[in-house]
């Protein structure tokens, strides 16, 4: 029995720059593209669960179908191809980022909470938390659980670090104020996720074919290796401009795209 679950990261789903939300030229997953995935998954017997829950299945196959930042797509688009399949997934919301244009709003958490999607945390601001001295990182920490709380009737256990950026204090503060679910962007399978209390997760990006997607979550295949080589070929101007001037680059070169 395989005990590996590959935990699927998503932002936005748009069918292009005009679509409701928040589009990313890299992150936004074509609604046409998502429907393909979540059916791949299910003819090949994946069962989805909360990022939180690690339920085991009788042939081990799991999955956790994760998003970041709660664009309002996550409930208009997501949330009913997800229904439709019986499938769930755990919503990384950005709790400052509530009730903002192209954002999920207040009552639209909720409604994802309560159509039985686990709502996990992405912090207060989605400031790096590395970046953060000790007072702001816990404040960006507990104001993020608080607000989902309230929203959500719900405790919230699960948190993404923004950017997947963060060590060992990061991951420890986090721990001290109730989260015990967290998770980092280093794409990876997780052989021992029932384990490890910190976990990796594979990013879906816009045009990712099919059968690209299908090797990074069985994790076989020349694709997985190559996954990981880019992520750390990025984490060197990452480390040597720092997160904030990393981002600029990032957004002027993407400005420039064609």
């Amino acid at each position: 029995m395989s005990t590996a679950l590959p935990v699927l990261m998503y932002h936005g789903l748009h069918a292009g720059p005009d679509s409701r939300g928040r589009f990313d030229p890299v992150y936004s997953v074509h609604p046409d593209a998502f429907t393909a995935q979540l059916d791949w998954l299910l003819r090949n017997g994946y069962r989805s669960i909360g990022a939180s829950a690690r339920t085991a299945t009788a042939d081990g196959r799991r999955v956790a179908i994760t998003f970041d930042d709660g664009d309002v797509s996550n409930l208009e688009v997501a949330l009913p191809l997800l229904r439709e399949r019986g499938m769930v997934a755990t919503f990384f919301i950005t709790s400052g980022f509530v009730d903002q244009p192209g954002m999920l709003s207040s009552a639209q958490v909720a409604l994802l909470a309560d159509a039985g999607m686990e709502i996990g945390a992405h912090g207060r601001s989605h400031a790096f938390l590395e970046d953060l001295d000790d007072a702001a990182l816990a404040a960006e920490l507990r104001d993020s659980r608080t607000r989902l709380s309230a929203l959500t009737g719900r405790a919230v256990e699960s948190m993404a670090l923004p950017g997947g950026r963060g060590s060992e204090r990061e991951r420890r503060a986090a721990r001290a104020l109730g989260y015990t679910h967290l998770f980092g962007s280093v794409p990876g399978p997780n052989r021992n996720p029932d384990r490890d209390r910190w976990l990796q997760r594979i990013a879906v990006t816009r045009g990712m074919a099919l059968e690209e997607f299908a090797s990074l979550v069985a994790w076989r295949g020349p694709r997985p290796r190559l996954s990981r080589m880019r992520f750390e070929a990025l984490s060197w101007p990452k480390r040597v401009l720092g997160n904030a001037g990393y981002e600029r680059l990032r957004a002027r070169l993407l400005k420039a795209a064609p």
